[in-house]
Parts: C-alpha cells; structure tokens; sequence
C-alpha cells in the first residue's frame, strides 16, 4: 500500500510539472488561433514562427550569447578550477564557498546587482552587458564540473610532467586538459545550456532593442499570448530537454 502511494505521489507531481507543457505542444500544431477550440492538425504556427523578423533575431542573439557564454565561460572555469585544486586545504575551500555561493543565490538578486554594476560604471546595456552577465552566472557551474576530475588525477602527474622537461605550458595542455576533458565538456553544455533559457539574468542586463528568445516571449506575452509563441515554446523545449539528457548521460558515464 506504502509503495503504491508513493508512486501515486510522484506521479501526480510529474503530471502537475508536465502536463501544462504536453497541453503546449499539443496547441502549437493546433490550426486555428483559439487555445478553447481544436481546429485541426496543422504546422502553420511553425512556418509563421520562421518568418517572424523578430523571432529570428531574437534566436539569433540567443544561440550567439549562448554560444560565447559557453565559451569563455569554459575556459574561465576551467584555468579557475586548476588554480583552486592546486591550493592548500583552507584557502581552497575558501574559494569553493565562494564559488557555491553564486549558484545559490536567486537569479533576481545577480541580475539587479549586474545591472546596477553596469549603471554605476556607464556601461550601456545592450549585447555585450548580456554576454558578461551570462558568462558570469556560468562560471561557478563550469568550475564545479571540472573539480571533480582534478580530483580524480593524480596528483603529482604535474610535477612529474615538468621534471621530464614539460613547459609549463604543454604540461597544462597535455597532461591536465585530457584528464579533465570530460568535465570541461559537461561544464561547457551545462553553461551553454543555462544560457538559452535565462530570463531573469538576461532581463536585467539588456535593453529592449537586444533580446534573446526569453525576454521576447515575456514582452509578447503582455499583449496577449500568440499561437506562434506556442511554436515557440515548444521547440525551446525539445531542445533543451535534448541538451539535458545529453549532460545528464555523460556525468553518469563518468560517475560509473
């Protein structure tokens, strides 16, 4: 009886999260304008979607921010991880803290203190205050994917790279990045990830003229919801459940 309730729990939370989505996806193929009424089958709200100038750069300025965040955001972390791995004890979980710290704190509060950072500093808002911010609220989530890996090497590896003759250089090149590989790609798909979607941090730190797909929906969605912003939704969707089951899949290979 226990385990009969308990499923039937975490099935009505998983049909409360998913169902309003399903519904979504449903009305995005849906071929007439009301939400109430289905009016049969059609992809007309996709073609619209693809036509649409304010889509399309919109997704534009979303796959480009992403796409960089991810980037930069990456190497950020990565050369920050090694740094923090080759601390002593105290000052390592020090910057750990810190770097927990970030992740933890709602997007609400980075997203004014950006944008107050950026006032303070006269720094107009547009692409590049956007591209900052996210690389910014990337970071942590990179450097906690790549300690794990310094973790798991050896440590003397290093030192032992350099006495053979190794430059620093080749040796951070050669012998760290291919063990820490696997945790860099995780950490380079969660930041590329976490940035397709980010609305609060983006709304923030841009300006009207410079969207991304996530602030487009919400300025469209105060003059009333449109069919093709069913379309939308429903693509941004896919994608993104595609990219998580992708990083999902690849930390539980390096957990086994």
């Amino acid at each position: 009886m226990m385990k009969f309730i308990k499923r039937f729990y975490l099935g009505l939370i998983l049909a409360f999260l998913y169902i309003p989505i399903v519904v979504l996806i449903v009305q995005s193929f849906n071929a007439g304008k009301s939400r109430a009424k289905w009016e049969g089958f059609s992809f007309r709200w996709y073609g619209e979607l693809f036509h649409d100038p304010n889509i399309m750069n919109a997704l534009v300025i979303t796959l480009a921010i992403a796409l960089l965040a991810a980037i930069f955001s990456t190497i950020i972390g990565t050369l920050a991880a090694i740094g923090i791995h080759a601390m002593k004890k105290r000052p390592q979980h020090l910057m750990l803290t810190l770097n927990n710290i970030p992740m933890t704190m709602p997007d609400i509060v980075t997203g004014i203190s950006l944008m107050l950072l950026f006032i303070f500093t006269q720094v107009e808002r547009g692409f590049v205050t956007m591209l900052l911010a996210h690389i910014t609220f990337d970071v942590p989530y990179v450097i906690l994917s790549v300690m794990p890996k310094l973790k798991q090497m050896n440590k003397h590896s290093y030192e032992a790279a350099l006495d053979l003759g190794a430059t620093p250089v080749y040796a951070l090149t050669h012998v760290i990045l291919p063990e820490v590989m696997p945790g860099v790609i995780t950490g380079a798909m969660l930041a590329f990830t976490l940035s397709l979607d980010d609305f609060t941090i983006s709304y923030f730190t841009t300006n009207p003229l410079v969207q991304n797909l996530s602030t487009l929906i919400y300025s469209q969605a105060r003059k009333g919801i449109k069919p093709t912003m069913n379309a939308l939704s429903a693509l941004m969707f896919v994608a993104l459940l595609a990219l998580l089951l992708v990083v999902n899949k690849r930390s539980a290979k390096e957990e086994a």
